[in-house]
């Protein structure tokens, strides 16, 4: 009979790393195009009024908010201390909310337009005619799904 004999040590040899770079680059750039960086920057005050009965939202990607308060500090020379609406990243009027309802409903699936909901986020010190003003405006446009902002209130505090 023959002998074989072993040749080496028998040791594993070294993992290849050179392709672990373009691996990372790729899920990094996967990362980066799926993911959502920020969404509106807040020019108006945002106390939200406290609610002891809120539900969670299952599709925050079917919403769109509507922000309504006074500028912040750093927007009060520009807009002035009055109530203003925010839609998306710009102060707008009355007048915008259509056009800004439209364009939402261009930018989802035809599917998902029935679906889409007009979330309000007011400030706690804004007062319920302008909030009005703007659902009239809402309706006009046919935008029926409402919802209001809040934070929990603590469970002692009423």
């Amino acid at each position: 009979m023959a002998k074989f004999a072993r040749k080496g040590s028998g040791e594993v040899p070294a993992m290849n790393t050179s392709s672990m770079s373009d691996i990372i680059f790729m899920f990094l750039f996967f990362f980066m195009v799926i993911s959502n960086m920020r969404e509106a920057t807040v020019m108006v005050q945002q106390k939200l009024p406290q609610a002891s009965e809120i539900q969670k939202l299952a599709q925050k990607s079917l919403v769109s908010y509507i922000y309504i308060g006074s500028p912040t500090q750093d927007n009060q020379k520009r807009y002035g201390t009055s109530t203003r609406i925010q839609l998306n990243d710009q102060i707008a009027d009355l007048a915008d909310i259509a056009a800004f309802v439209e364009a939402e409903r261009a930018a989802r699936d035809e599917a998902d337009r029935a679906l889409l909901t007009t979330s309000l986020k007011c400030d706690k010190e804004v007062k319920m005619g302008d909030v009005t003003d703007i659902k009239q405006e809402l309706r006009k446009s046919g935008a029926l799904r409402i919802m209001y902002a809040a934070s929990k209130r603590a469970s002692n505090s009423y």
